[in-house]
């Protein structure tokens, strides 16, 4: 394993509640905070460990491994996390990304939810797909909210901001474009999925979904429901489109 440099100005700064405007995040809990270490290892600023964790030794061999710095301080963790269950956190810097031209892309505009945002990460990546286009103003993909959600599912894909769809459209011109939409014309079905290798799934956000502009972008599509509930709740609507299409279109990694 090929250990890098690290910047020690960065480890030694001062670790507090998070902040939107932050230089950094962090992931709580061990699970995450081990994705964090094998899919982001150059992005780790320090591991945080409570005295009491189990499985110390594990812990520090792959710190160790990586290169990553590994501190003792039950108070921080405490200070950082609202659960008297935490005892792992990670501090990470936060990074950019680029999305993938080659593969399917998962596009929210304007999601609200970090928690419902987090889910939706940690589901596309269980499906097969690994880039996701945020359209701005949307919720802050490095919030701990978010990132616990995701159960580290973050680390594992690409994601990118767009000021607008249309910005989002010009770059990734030759993606298929599918709006889930209430009004949409095409009705989904299992048997009948849409053919396409390189497709973009658009969805909007909790409160109002997307507007009715988005029935002239691509083929737009309605997932079938009772009429006992007004519309999916979003993260089962990304959850269905992402499974139905890379199931039909037999593209997973």
């Amino acid at each position: 394993m090929k250990r890098v440099d690290r910047d020690t100005s960065i480890e030694n700064i001062q670790i507090k509640p998070y902040k939107k405007d932050a230089s950094y995040s962090y992931t709580l809990g061990a699970f995450p905070t081990y994705e964090l270490i094998l899919s982001r290892p150059d992005e780790v600023i320090k591991v945080l460990v409570h005295s009491s964790y189990t499985d110390m030794v594990g812990l520090e061999a792959l710190c160790k491994e990586r290169n990553i710095s590994l501190e003792v301080n039950d108070k921080l963790i405490g200070k950082l996390s609202d659960k008297d269950n935490c005892y792992v956190a990670g501090i990470f810097k936060k990074y950019s990304c680029q999305l993938s031209k080659e593969r399917p892309h998962i596009v929210l505009v304007n999601p609200g939810n970090m928690g419902n945002l987090g889910t939706i990460i940690r589901t596309i990546v269980g499906f097969g797909i690994y880039d996701i286009a945020i359209i701005l103003p949307g919720a802050d993909i490095f919030n701990p909210k978010t990132v616990r959600a995701s159960m580290g599912a973050l680390f594992k894909l690409n994601f990118h901001f767009f000021n607008s769809f249309d910005e989002y459209r010009r770059q990734y011109g030759r993606h298929d474009i599918f709006t889930f939409m209430l009004n949409g014309e095409y009705t989904l079905n299992i048997k009948d999925c849409p053919k396409s290798k390189l497709f973009s799934l658009v969805f909007g956000n909790e409160a109002t979904g997307l507007d009715d502009s988005f029935l002239n972008v691509g083929t737009s599509i309605m997932i079938p429901q009772s009429s006992d509930v007004d519309s999916l709740n979003l993260t089962i609507a990304v959850g269905i489109g992402a499974y139905v299409f890379m199931n039909e279109n037999k593209i997973y990694k």
